[in-house]
């Protein structure tokens, strides 16, 4: 909670977003999760047995910290700013959770193996993300952001299957809820268009990887969030500027929530930031 409130407290923005992180869901439904330095997440063995046996009140009590922390922000938190809760899309918790990923590659032959079952694993990761959401909002998360972090990885003709119909169950769920949702179905580049035909979530982040211009006239009737390169703050401060006018001036009248197409990277200059933020917040 406290490191959620730190750049509210530091910069003043509109919004906190619950610090977590994705892989425990996995974690909660019987996977161990190590984050080695370096090399980043590593989970153990998948077993289905352990991973179908998993009842709902034994995920729900893993996860208990969560809605500790989002009860708690809540409390301490202005009350006209948002708190974000989020879950990590199903696919993207699957190429973790079943190994699938070596460089930048996905090891389809496993996930098409009749054994495995697949769609029977997506559909309880679904029904338990949507339990893991359900939490989050009653302990008072008001918005919920989807991350398929991993999307571009999907081969056109998988799209469908393990990015747009996933996604859609899950803000179906979030609407059912009367609950915002925004997705952010990273690198999947013009499908962009088709994904938000078909899931219609109410907010689209935008990778860095998206053009402006083309997300202004292509993707109507949704709030867009995001887009900035995170390494442009490495950049000088003039040069954040220009990169930011970009955004602010072809988002003039739709809208636009400002913000980076992904993650701060490690290194980054905070007072940068602070910059960035206030030349956002005077922009006219």
């Amino acid at each position: 909670s406290e490191i959620t409130l730190q750049p509210i407290k530091r910069y003043n923005i509109d919004s906190a977003i619950i610090f977590s992180d994705i892989l425990l869901v996995p974690f909660a439904m019987g996977q161990e999760v190590e984050f080695i330095k370096d090399k980043g997440p590593v989970l153990s063995a998948f077993s289905s047995k352990v991973f179908f046996k998993i009842k709902k009140n034994i995920f729900l009590n893993r996860l208990s910290p969560i809605y500790k922390s989002i009860n708690k922000t809540r409390i301490n938190l202005d009350k006209h700013k948002s708190l974000i809760g989020f879950v990590g899309a199903p696919w993207t918790l699957l190429i973790y959770m079943l190994g699938l990923k070596k460089e930048n590659n996905i090891n389809f032959s496993r996930v098409d193996n009749k054994n495995l079952n697949i769609d029977r694993i997506l559909d309880k990761l679904i029904e338990y993300l949507c339990l893991h959401i359900e939490h989050q909002i009653n302990a008072g998360a008001d918005v919920i952001q989807i991350f398929d972090s991993w999307a571009g990885l999907l081969p056109e003709d998988k799209l469908e299957k393990f990015c747009y119909l996933p996604n859609l169950k899950i803000v179906n769920f979030c609407k059912s809820k009367k609950i915002p949702t925004i997705c952010f179905p990273k690198g999947i580049k013009e499908n962009y268009l088709d994904f938000y035909n078909l899931v219609r979530p109410e907010g689209l982040s935008l990778d860095h990887d998206i053009k402006p211009l083309w997300a202004k006239e292509k993707l109507t009737d949704v709030v867009l969030q995001g887009g900035m390169h995170p390494k442009v703050l490495f950049k000088t401060e003039d040069e954040i500027y220009e990169e930011a006018k970009i955004y602010l001036d072809t988002f003039k009248n739709v809208p636009y929530i400002f913000n980076l197409g992904h993650g701060i990277m490690p290194g980054t200059n905070p007072d940068k930031l602070g910059k960035l933020i206030k030349f956002v917040k005077d922009y006219k």
